[in-house]
């Protein structure tokens, strides 16, 4: 029998999408077990839900997908990965410009940090779907439910509701 392994899946999940949720579902069924790493402090993005909000709505939306934890994390995610124990990253790709920019960043992990990445293929259903796709819908009163789990549909309509 072989050892189990397990992935980090990292990513700022704001907000996490039903394409992620996808992503983790199949993740664990591939590992032992599945660490959702989500990024406190991601450079250059402003985000609408805070890092407690965003851990809060990952572990409603994959409370029933067996072998998934979901952690908070700052720094860099070659760190977390091996915090974690993992033996490999897993990254989702929704369609073909993904692949360059995390082509690039799985050979810098490796470089940095030794940390193998796994490449997983965003089912066709969802490969469109993107959090600022999301966050833009939402924003202007557009129905997400077909996009997001159901309490971050109702979470995205709170925020619209608070910010006006």
């Amino acid at each position: 029998m072989a050892e189990t392994q397990t992935a980090v899946y990292p990513g700022v999940f704001d907000p996490v999408t039903l394409g992620h949720v996808d992503v983790i579902r199949r993740g664990a069924a591939l590992f032992g077990g599945l660490v959702v790493g989500v990024h406190a402090h991601p450079a250059a993005k402003q985000c609408l839900f805070s890092v407690e909000e965003r851990v809060d709505l990952l572990r409603q939306a994959t409370a029933q997908v067996g072998g998934v934890t979901v952690v908070p994390y700052d720094g860099l995610t070659v760190d977390f990965v091996r915090e974690q124990g993992a033996s490999a990253m897993l990254r989702g790709l929704r369609q073909h410009g993904d692949f360059a920019q995390e082509h690039d960043m799985a050979l810098t992990n490796r470089a940095v940090g030794g940390v193998e990445t796994v490449f997983m293929m965003a089912d066709p259903q969802t490969a469109f779907i993107s959090s600022h796709l999301v966050r833009e819908v939402a924003r202007l009163g557009g129905d997400v439910s077909g996009l997001v789990p159901d309490g971050v549909a109702q979470a995205l309509a709170r925020k619209r509701t608070e910010n006006g």
